[in-house]
């Protein structure tokens, strides 16, 4: 079994190797907690966010879709209280001039982290945590404008225009998913934390009162998702904010945990931030945001129940709850088990031999099944259990052989990446049986 780190090691290396995702600027020396996003890195990516909006936004009636802008005016930040509370204490080693949280547990103890040295620390100083540029060609106060730490302050400026443009009743919300951008101080441990970063946010707007029903419907439909998505169930659980985590603007919040080899961390939390929100754009921007009951005539300004999961983190949990390391048939394999609407590539297709017509009927085979959408992925490099070999750590669910027997009777081997099982199938029949089991 391996330690913890280790695995995290591995996944590195496979994420690497298999083409999920490489170090940003690495052939410079790369930039700190920054990453790109290969081949199956960015299919992944795409298909994790596919499952969400689908979820969230193509299967109900009552969310909105919206991409709103980077760059916001800066007045929003004011609003939202980012520009004065959104900041960390920060601590400088004098001897190595490297930074740190002030909460950490070596400097509490006065000791560098990085160069050992004790008693070394100057004073602690608050960092704000926003990326801050300029808008235009001036570089003064009056330009400056910050790149958004969060996706959902897009949707509360916009809660008038999409609940009037829609003709939506309170309750409804508001999904998006976008880049936001911290400053992180120690960002680290892979993709879990980063400077930029991406996320899937919805913001449900109801009505006073009738908050709690609402927050526990959606902590109970969030759980519900990742248990979908073929995460493991022993290593999710919920963790309540306690009254000194909570955020000012929070009622009530839980986070859904993972056990990652590093330990348990939140990769996605749900909040009751109460009317807070909606009450400050109306107050710094002066105007009106209440929402008018078309029953009743009643005026309020609506609560909102957040559930806000980052895109990166998600991906992060599939690959370690999907990393494994097996012996079959004395040879050691290593498998990403990824549940096939996840899965990049979600068939591999190969000629037994280069002979005898089986490479371009195989590869007409991978060609009718990349015109039909579903990835397919070509190879005929190297023996054949290498190459089931290549897939099972790629994450592909099933990989396609055409071989002496489909000359004969039109049929191929289909083989199952996580029972091993293999069944023949009519070569007309493939795109068939695939799609009902990404179905």
């Amino acid at each position: 079994m391996s330690e913890p780190q280790d695995v995290m090691d591995k996944l590195v290396s496979l994420c690497k190797r298999r083409g999920y995702i490489f170090q940003s600027s690495e052939i410079y020396g790369g930039t700190g907690s920054v990453w790109d996003y290969g081949p199956l890195g960015v299919e992944l990516k795409r298909n994790v966010k596919e499952a969400w909006w689908t979820s969230m936004v193509h299967m109900r009636d009552d969310v909105e879709g919206l991409d709103a802008s980077i760059l916001m005016h800066p007045r929003v930040w004011e609003a939202s209280g980012h520009v004065a509370g959104f900041s960390d204490p920060l601590i400088e080693c004098k001897s190595c001039r490297r930074r740190f949280r002030a909460d950490l547990p070596e400097v509490q103890e006065r000791q560098c982290p990085v160069c050992g040295t004790r008693d070394a620390f100057g004073e602690a100083r608050q960092f704000n945590l926003m990326f801050k540029t300029f808008m235009g060609p001036v570089e003064d106060t009056s330009a400056v404008i910050y790149l958004r730490p969060e996706t959902a302050q897009g949707s509360y400026v916009n809660f008038l225009n999409i609940q009037q443009s829609a003709r939506q009743k309170v309750p409804f919300g508001i999904a998006q998913i976008g880049k936001a951008f911290r400053n992180e101080i120690t960002p680290g441990n892979f993709i879990f934390r980063t400077r930029e970063f991406e996320q899937m946010e919805l913001q449900f707007f109801v009505k006073p009162g009738s908050d709690d029903e609402w927050f526990e419907q959606w902590k109970a439909a969030r759980m519900e998702w990742h248990l979908a998505n073929g995460i493991r169930k022993e290593k999710l659980r919920f963790h309540e904010h306690g009254p000194d985590e909570l955020a000012h603007y929070a009622k009530k919040a839980f986070d859904i945990e993972y056990e990652y080899p590093f330990g348990w961390k939140e990769f996605e939390g749900i909040h009751n931030r109460t009317d807070f929100d909606l009450s400050r754009h109306q107050e710094y921007s002066g105007k009106r945001l209440e929402y008018i009951d078309p029953s009743t005539n009643e005026r309020f300004i609506p609560y909102v129940v957040e559930t806000a999961v980052g895109v990166d983190r998600t991906m992060l949990v599939a690959l370690i709850d999907g990393y494994r390391e097996e012996t079959v048939e004395g040879e050691e394999r290593v498998v990403l088990g990824l549940i096939p609407k996840l899965a990049p590539i979600k068939v591999a297709v190969f000629p037994l031999v280069k002979k005898d017509g089986l490479p371009e009927r195989a590869e007409k085979l991978h060609a009718s099944l990349r015109r039909a959408a579903v990835n397919s992925f070509y190879d005929d490099a190297g023996s054949i259990g290498r190459r089931y070999r290549r897939q099972d750590e790629a994450g592909t669910p099933w990989c396609v052989t055409v071989d002496g027997q489909t000359s004969v009777d039109g049929s191929v081997t289909i083989r199952d990446r996580d029972t091993l099982v293999q069944v023949r199938v009519a070569e007309d029949r493939v795109l068939g049986w695939v799609k009902e089991r990404l179905l």
